[in-house]
């Protein structure tokens, strides 16, 4: 029950323990009498002044860890507005009658959050118990060496906490920065003349897995041709995500001067050994031919492209299957093949993030896909490329990142 003729300053410097209040940027608002005596500290030399300066680190003593747990504390406790309880802490405080003096003190903190009206940390309540005597007095007994190894074990937990944090920070940057220049790199949907085309990217789920694969359609010169490719670049990140925009482009500009998708895939093997990280590098790319109805494809590494016709079973195109990009030291001539397709045929291409799964032959992921592609064949362009990422992703995300394009022919 409240009490207007309570003197709570009072109070507070009759306290036992020691006691102190800070603001949000520690600096001492106040201390009792307590904390004074067993600081060693006038209250001139405490209010108004950081914290850190009052009790600085030990400059002899490289190892001194017990500042930086305190101020780690301290600013727990201003992001969450939540109580932090500290285990026993060994400070080195500089003697004020003999400055370049240190003592040695055992301190135990507590602190605590007085919240404002708005929920925000006006002030912090900053305990101290003191065990100074005790532990110097009894030697250090195995229950109390315990008790320091409890708060050397507290001081290693939170400094790997606290990397742990900056890493995923950092990651999560790096996964934002990735995106974005996947979405800068990666061309937009777009309408192929009077044909129909679906594009999706899905990244992999964790931080860093993003950027290591890519697509693209081009035009390409003499009839009515297109170019549709995709690929797989080993890694995750922004340097996966930098190979990857030099390979797209590289395999853009060869397939509009190309004979034909191997010459193109030789061209971007070649560019491949010179460019750092594009090794083991996986690609396929297919001429599409409206007016003959022909479709030209070649595979360095890559799973192979399928091919869905409105009646009857999915055809996969693999026989024209080489290694990957950079796989020889003396590039060969890679292998080409066509075949013919209808008019309402659909060609899918797609990298191995949709198929393969640890654990598991990768001609299991294409049964799966030959199944989905059956059975949502009928739709367009864009719902079956909806319809393919749901059936064949986890729930949860894949742990590899998956291209996928879906043109109607």
């Amino acid at each position: 029950m409240a009490n207007a003729g309570i003197d709570y300053a009072a109070a507070f410097q009759a306290l036992p323990g020691m006691m102190a209040l800070l603001t949000p940027d520690l600096v001492y608002a106040d201390a009792n009498e307590e904390f004074l005596r067993m600081s060693g500290r006038t209250r001139e030399q405490l209010v108004g002044r950081y914290l850190f300066d009052v009790f600085p680190d030990n400059p002899n003593n490289p190892a001194a860890s017990g500042v930086r747990n305190l101020e780690a504390s301290l600013r727990r406790v201003l992001a969450t507005g939540e109580r932090d309880a500290m285990p026993v802490q060994r400070y080195d405080v500089e003697s004020p009658e003999q400055p370049g003096q240190w003592e040695t003190r055992y301190w135990s903190p507590v602190n605590a959050p007085v919240l404002g009206p708005d929920g925000k940390v006006i002030l912090i309540v900053h305990r101290i118990e003191d065990v100074t005597e005790f532990i110097l007095a009894t030697g250090r007994p195995s229950g109390m060496r315990a008790l320091l190894l409890e708060a050397e074990l507290y001081t290693r937990a939170r400094e790997l906490q606290e990397i742990n944090d900056r890493l995923r920070q950092a990651h999560a940057h790096e996964r934002e920065v990735a995106l974005s220049l996947q979405e800068a790199m990666l061309p937009a949907p777009r309408q192929l003349g009077h044909y129909r085309a679906a594009v999706r990217y899905r990244p992999a789920v964790g931080a860093l897995n993003v950027c290591g694969d890519w697509y693209d359609l081009v035009d390409l010169v003499g009839g009515d041709r297109i170019g549709v490719s995709v690929g797989d670049v080993v890694g995750h990140g922004l340097a996966a995500a930098g190979v990857m925009g030099q390979l797209r482009s590289a395999l853009s500009a060869a397939s509009r001067v190309a004979e034909g998708p191997a010459q193109a895939l030789d061209v971007l093997g070649r560019y491949a050994h010179v460019v750092d990280g594009a090794e083991s590098a996986t690609a396929v790319t297919t001429f599409i031919d409206f007016g003959r109805h022909t479709i030209t494809y070649s595979s360095a590494g890559h799973p192979p492209p399928a091919l869905v016709p409105p009646e009857g079973h999915v055809e996969f195109l693999d026989r024209a299957t080489d290694p990957p990009l950079d796989a020889s030291p003396d590039p060969v001539p890679r292998p080409q093949a066509a075949t013919a397709f209808a008019e309402g045929d659909t060609l899918v291409l797609y990298t191995d993030g949709l198929v393969e799964r640890r654990g598991e032959d990768i001609d299991q992921g294409l049964a799966r896909l030959a199944d989905t592609l059956t059975r949502h064949r009928a739709a367009d362009p864009e719902p079956l490329a909806d319809s393919v990422l749901l059936d064949m992703l986890p729930p949860d995300g894949a742990t590899d990142d998956t291209a996928l394009i879906v043109v109607r022919l």
